[in-house]
C-alpha cells in the first residue's frame, strides 16, 4: 500500500497597510478544512525583516508548507520561497517580482490605481489617509469592517517597495494566483501579466483589493486546490 504524502501546512503572509488578522476569515476556513495555518505578523520595516519574519514561522514546520502572500506579500513569498520546505506558492492580488527587478519600473506599465496617490509618509514610514483606505484599498468591505481595518493599518517604511527580490520562487515552484478584477490597489492588468508570466493556475475574483476578507471562500479554494495538488 503506498502512503499517502504528508498534508502541508498553510503560512500566510499579511502586506501593506495590514496585518496578520486581515487572514482571520481564510484561516478559520482552512482550520475547518484540517489545514494547520499560521499567520506572519510582518513588521513592515524592510524587505529582508519581512522575509526573516516569514522564514522565522516557516521553520516551525516539518513537513511541506503552503506559502501565501497578499498584496506586497507578494513579494516577500517570492524571496522566502525558495525555503526547501515550501512546495507551492499562492499569490491573492499579490506583487510577484523577478529576481533584481524594478518593479516600480514594471508597475508604470500599466494603469496606475488610485490607492497610490493616498500615501502620505512621515517621519519615515507611510500609510493611506483614511480616504483612500476607505474607497481604495477596501472597497467592497463592509464600512464599520473597513474603519477597524483602518486603525489597525501596518506602517510602511519609506524604502519598503524600493527594495528588490535576490530570488524569484515562482521560477522554481508551482503557482496560484488569484486576480481581483475591481481591485484599486494593484492595477488587475497587473494583475494578469504577473500570473501569466510565472504561468500560475489563475482565478479572478469579482472584489477590491482585499478579496481575502470579502471573498474568504474563494480565496480558501485557491490555497485547497494548492495543498491538494502538492499532495499528489
Amino acid at each position: 500500500m503506498t502512503s499517502l504524502a504528508p498534508q502541508p501546512g498553510v503560512v500566510l503572509v499579511h502586506g501593506a497597510y495590514a496585518d496578520g488578522s486581515s487572514w482571520s476569515e481564510v484561516i478559520e476556513r482552512l482550520q475547518h478544512a484540517g489545514l494547520a495555518a499560521v499567520a506572519v505578523q510582518n513588521p513592515l520595516t524592510s524587505l529582508a525583516d519581512d522575509v526573516a519574519h516569514t522564514r522565522r514561522i516557516l521553520a516551525l514546520h516539518d513537513g511541506p508548507v503552503i506559502l501565501a502572500g497578499h498584496s506586497f506579500a507578494g513579494t516577500v513569498i517570492t524571496e522566502a520561497g525558495i525555503d526547501p520546505r515550501v512546495a507551492g506558492l499562492v499569490y491573492i492580488a499579490a506583487r510577484a517580482p523577478d529576481a533584481g527587478e524594478d518593479y516600480a519600473a514594471l508597475a508604470q506599465k500599466f494603469p496606475a490605481p488610485p490607492a497610490n496617490a493616498g500615501l502620505v509618509y512621515t517621519g519615515g514610514f507611510g500609510g493611506l489617509t483614511e480616504d483612500a483606505f476607505l474607497n481604495d484599498f477596501a472597497n467592497g468591505v463592509d464600512q464599520v469592517r473597513a474603519r477597524v481595518l483602518y486603525a489597525v493599518q501596518g506602517r510602511v517604511s519609506e524604502s519598503l517597495f524600493h527594495e528588490k527580490t535576490t530570488a524569484a520562487a515562482w521560477r522554481s515552484k508551482p503557482s496560484w494566483y488569484a486576480v481581483s478584477r475591481q481591485d484599486r490597489t494593484i492595477s488587475p492588468e497587473l494583475q494578469r501579466f504577473l500570473a501569466k508570466r510565472m504561468n500560475a493556475t489563475t482565478v479572478e475574483i469579482d472584489s477590491g483589493h482585499l478579496s481575502l476578507i470579502t471573498h474568504p471562500q474563494e480565496v480558501t479554494q485557491l490555497i485547497l486546490s494548492a495543498t491538494q495538488a502538492v499532495s499528489q
